[in-house]
């Protein structure tokens, strides 16, 4: 086998690794951004412990074969550009987003979230969900709420019981 060849595959099953490994991958095409908005994106993602990474199709196609993600196929047209969260699943999704939205020049392909195909749609619901911190505030104010009427109710049964009330 010719060199080029070697590299190819260890590409492919660099690729393979990754998107087994991350807990989210988002494909954005990034046509029309300039060098100024690909690094202050490329900065926002680095924050958040995203790695993102400019791929060519053909390698991403070889990777997903066995995978069970050929829903991916069709949006491997154009420059392609992958965000693998690791770490937090909704901040790939979170941060392209929220850029899309402000730079209106590049646009979401699709995603994979635990091993499953996500459409632009799926990644948008992704991205609109709270954070984890967010969500445990919420679980423990709930929590919270419940044991806080449980003890008004104690301490009213103590008063009436007490003669106080």
């Amino acid at each position: 086998m010719s060199k080029n060849i070697e590299v190819k595959k260890g590409v492919v099953a660099d690729i393979k690794q990754k998107f087994e490994k991350a807990q989210t991958a988002v494909l954005v095409d990034y046509r029309g951004l300039n060098v100024a908005e690909d690094t202050e994106l490329r900065n926002q993602l680095r924050k958040a412990g995203v790695e993102y990474a400019v791929l060519k199709n053909t390698m991403i196609n070889l990777a997903i074969q066995d995978m069970n993600l050929d829903a991916m196929k069709p949006h491997l047209e154009g420059p392609t550009a992958v965000a693998f969260g690791y770490e937090d699943a909704i901040a790939p999704a979170k941060i392209l987003s929220e850029f899309v939205k402000k730079s209106k020049k590049m646009t979401i392909k699709c995603g994979v979230c635990d091993g499953a195909y996500l459409d632009e749609a799926g990644v948008q619901a992704l991205a609109n969900t709270p954070s984890r911190e967010v969500l445990i505030a919420k679980i423990m104010g709930s929590m919270m709420s419940s044991v806080s009427k449980f003890v008004y109710a104690l301490e009213a049964i103590r008063k009436k019981q007490a003669g106080e009330a």
